[in-house]
């Protein structure tokens, strides 16, 4: 057991902690210790739910199960993959069953010829840019979005953890519980697909 366990540890002092640490408390029931988690890993988790659901309240809502979920099942929590990637696998499946419940449309797998030159920067831009181009790139990012959304599901799940979250092929194998060889397969695809359109 950590040596946090059996005191009380301030907020500003949590948030330093490794996710190994927090991990641990929050399995003791440290309901602060699994805020700075959701904290730390809100973002990326609310972009892979609605990678998939391609709506935000209802990646909102897989997003707050999945939290539930996660909290009831810290105490199994091996650490045999990253705190981020059992997170991630977390909210995906939560997504999936959404969106199965949904009976959403699926987008057929079929693949179009081309590359995508380089990776997509979804970055934010520099608070000194010149309005124009600060507009521009909002433009651009929600045209790059609404692409991606058009993406078939399998295809666009790997993108957005690949691309945009910057998972390694094994991380996103692991979360998506795939082989690697497919995650790379479907990051070629959806960069083809998004290349052509």
């Amino acid at each position: 057991r950590s040596e946090h366990t059996n005191m009380q540890i301030a907020p500003v002092m949590l948030s330093t902690l490794p996710d190994a640490e927090l991990t641990l408390l929050a399995s003791h029931g440290d309901a602060g210790a699994f805020e700075i988690i959701m904290r730390r890993y809100n973002r990326s988790l609310f972009r892979t739910a609605r990678a998939i659901l391609k709506n935000d309240a209802e990646a909102e809502d897989a997003l707050q199960e999945a939290y539930l979920r996660a909290w009831r099942g810290l105490a199994g929590f091996r650490a045999e993959a990253r705190l981020s990637t059992w997170l991630i696998r977390i909210v995906a499946n939560e997504a999936l069953g959404r969106l199965r419940r949904n009976t959403a449309e699926i987008i057929p797998l079929d693949a179009v010829p081309g590359t995508l030159n380089g990776d997509l920067d979804m970055s934010h831009e520099a608070p000194n840019d010149q309005p124009e181009l600060a507009a521009m790139r909002v433009q651009l990012r929600k045209m790059l979005e609404a692409r991606i959304d058009l993406l078939p599901d399998a295809f666009r799940m790997v993108f957005v953890l690949r691309a945009v979250e910057e998972m390694t092929v094994n991380e996103v194998a692991v979360a998506l519980d795939i082989p690697e060889a497919t995650v790379r397969s479907r990051f070629f695809r959806a960069k083809s697909l998004l290349r052509e359109s």
